[in-house]
């Protein structure tokens, strides 16, 4: 039981699979929706550029069936006469195709994104196999292709089959008028049932669409076991974990340091410790540790209080008491509520003085730190 547990591909495709599956070209494709657009935008420009086409095609039309006497039995006039109109007729639909040459490059993004990848160029073995060819054949993607071609065949003659009577009578008469007139009734004639008939295959994107999508889903399905090889060579690798690791101490120590210049006053034990308090009353009802560190980080802190003129107090009993007992971002214990009281009153009065507000305050003596916090 276990065993076809770990066979069967039950799981969703992780990211991981997913970015590899992009890497090798493997990305949710409907070419019936690329057709449906190409084709519906092929016949909106076709109408929208179908009064200079039928200009360009009757005036060629014209030109060609109306030579001078003297020109009829000369060989190389007929040349350059044949040259000239394909280049008119080159002239007039080259906006045509240049527009539906950028349509076509954009419809083929709307389903799996832009994905360019040259190993899907490689040539791959498993192709080569005569036992999976036969599998391709007849397996389940060739019904469905299959099924799609026939809907599309029954649509397509559906629609063109009413749309042909009902544009029957104006063909018939498009041979009563003059050349310029004719061609442009005709022109106008087949950018209509051209889209019409191009509208009907949007019934047939509908379905892929969702199918496409739901199948790219189904093929990068992974059993259980696959699950967990990928969580073992990334996530489970030791130095992958003692990179993430890393990267998280890099990211709160540089989240620390930018706290530090807000802080009110930095503890210091001299030579090993450091702890940055701030007291906000809006924010909290006690003094909170914004930054703390030992060693080469209390080192640090230390250097950005001093540049950004945070005061620093030596004490190293209250510092070290702080540091073992309260995380950053937290509030300090209340057993150390009136050590912190003595300390920030006293930085305030400070601050005062030095702002010609008030005395000079007394130095601090005799902090009393509860026995419970001593360390």
């Amino acid at each position: 039981m276990a065993e076809n547990d770990a066979g069967e591909r039950s799981e969703e495709a992780t990211p991981k699979r997913e970015k590899e599956a992009r890497d090798k070209g493997q990305v949710a494709r409907s070419k019936e929706l690329t057709t449906a657009l190409l084709l519906i935008t092929a016949s909106i420009s076709l109408y929208s550029f179908s009064t200079p086409i039928g200009k360009g095609f009757a005036a060629s039309a014209v030109k060609a069936f109306s030579p001078e006497r003297r020109h009829i039995f000369n060989e190389k006039f007929m040349l350059a006469a044949l040259g000239d109109m394909m280049a008119d007729v080159m002239i007039a639909t080259a906006p045509f195709f240049i527009l539906l040459f950028v349509l076509g490059g954009f419809s083929s993004l709307l389903t799996g994104g832009l994905s360019f990848s040259s190993k899907a160029f490689a040539p791959q073995a498993n192709r080569m196999s005569p036992a999976k060819g036969f599998k391709r054949m007849f397996g389940m993607h060739a019904l469905v292709e299959l099924l799609k071609a026939l809907a599309k065949v029954s649509v397509v003659f559906i629609v063109g089959f009413f749309v042909m009577l009902n544009v029957f009578p104006d063909l018939i008469g498009l041979g009563m008028g003059s050349v310029t007139a004719g061609i442009g009734k005709a022109m106008d004639i087949v950018a209509k049932s051209f889209f019409l008939i191009s509208l009907s295959l949007l019934l047939i994107a509908l379905i892929d669409v969702p199918y496409q999508i739901w199948n790219h889903a189904k093929q990068l399905k992974m059993t259980k076991q696959e699950v967990k090889d990928e969580y073992k060579e990334t996530e489970g690798k030791p130095e992958v974990k003692g990179k993430i690791r890393q990267a998280q101490r890099e990211l709160a120590q540089k989240r620390m340091m930018e706290a530090i210049p807000e802080a009110d006053v930095v503890v210091t034990n001299p030579e090993h410790y450091s702890v940055a308090l701030k007291y906000d009353v809006m924010r909290s009802s006690a003094p909170i540790v914004v930054a703390k560190g030992v060693d080469i980080i209390a080192m640090q802190i230390r250097k950005v209080a001093i540049a950004n003129d945070v005061t620093i107090l030596p004490m190293p009993p209250l510092a070290r008491a702080i540091y073992h007992t309260t995380e950053i971002d937290q509030e300090v214990p209340h057993g150390l509520y009136l050590a912190v009281a003595q300390v920030l009153a006293y930085v305030f009065q400070m601050r005062s003085f030095s702002e010609g507000k008030g005395e000079r305050p007394k130095p601090l003596k005799n902090i009393t730190i509860p026995e419970e916090y001593k360390h």
